[in-house]
């Protein structure tokens, strides 16, 4: 999966034999042209999260931003536990409000983030996020917009556009 930003680009692997169901997801909004046009709008880090809020994450978020928490689930929830997959420095998730819940936005984990995991602390349900792949090139290139986004807001007034988001051969 190839995603072009800010002149830019990352591949992303997606392993749908670990995560069938998020990775599923994630590939039918790519083949729908869902993220084309869209953008990176958060950039979480340690420093621009409420004071309240615990544990602290470092991630990037792309796609649609959603404000209405009442989403209904729309897809089985595949928990860490359940992928064998872990929330490590590049790994791409599926952002959601309650387990299934999902909102066509995805995160990248700029460094491990245990407490997103099944048993972890960030999510009041305990069920963590539904990992599905990882940065397989271009984790430099993310890594140079979250250096250099200083704002003490999470939220970018300027989304970061993605265009084109899509699937790559070999």
């Amino acid at each position: 999966m190839e995603f072009r930003l800010a002149g830019a680009q990352f591949t992303v692997a997606v392993l749908t034999l670990r995560a069938p169901v998020s990775s599923a997801y994630f590939l039918a909004d790519v083949d729908a042209g869902v993220y084309d046009g869209s953008g990176v709008f958060r950039i979480v880090k340690l420093g621009n999260q409420c004071p309240e809020v615990e544990p602290k994450i470092e991630v990037m978020q792309m796609g649609h931003r959603a404000a209405d928490e009442s989403l209904p689930a729309s897809i089985a929830h595949e928990t860490t536990g359940m992928s064998g997959l872990r929330h490590r420095a590049g790994t791409i998730s599926l952002a959601r409000f309650a387990p299934g819940a999902v909102y066509h936005s995805v995160f990248v984990c700029m460094r491990d983030e245990p407490c997103l995991d099944e048993g972890g602390a960030r999510h009041p349900d305990g069920l963590g996020f539904a990992a599905f792949g990882h940065v397989e090139q271009g984790f430099d290139v993310l890594s140079r917009l979250f250096a250099e986004h200083s704002s003490d807001s999470e939220y970018l007034v300027d989304p970061i556009r993605i265009d084109p988001a899509r699937r790559i051969s070999g």
